[in-house]
């Protein structure tokens, strides 16, 4: 059995690989517009950053993106970004917890 191939990104803040599925992908478009691209198929110049807390931190800090794509990006951006991380890190979580029939929070 062939062994498939698991494709591999660098983050742009840490400089470290990772699979692609463990990363954001960030677009920048042809009209200027910069986003976050859940599914990773958007169409634009793209750049990757691993879903944690610390790598979103310093992405706004270092203004990483500004450098990457070239140009002056918001601030609300970087917010935006960081709850996105956020977001996506508790979802994480959650879908790792376990529960028994006694334990489970009542709905």
């Amino acid at each position: 059995m062939k062994i498939k191939k698991i494709p591999l990104r660098k983050s742009v803040v840490s400089n470290t690989q990772f699979p692609k599925k463990e990363l954001l992908r960030i677009v920048y478009n042809k009209a200027g517009e910069i986003s976050i691209d859940p599914t990773g198929k958007a169409a634009g110049r793209g750049a990757y950053i691993a879903i944690k807390n610390d790598e979103a931190q310093q992405a706004k800090q270092k203004r990483v993106f500004d450098r990457v794509f070239q140009t002056q990006i918001a601030d609300h951006f970087y917010d935006e970004l960081i709850l996105y991380v956020d977001h996506q890190v508790e979802r994480e979580k959650l879908a790792t917890v376990t529960y028994s029939i006694d334990e489970a929070p009542e709905i």
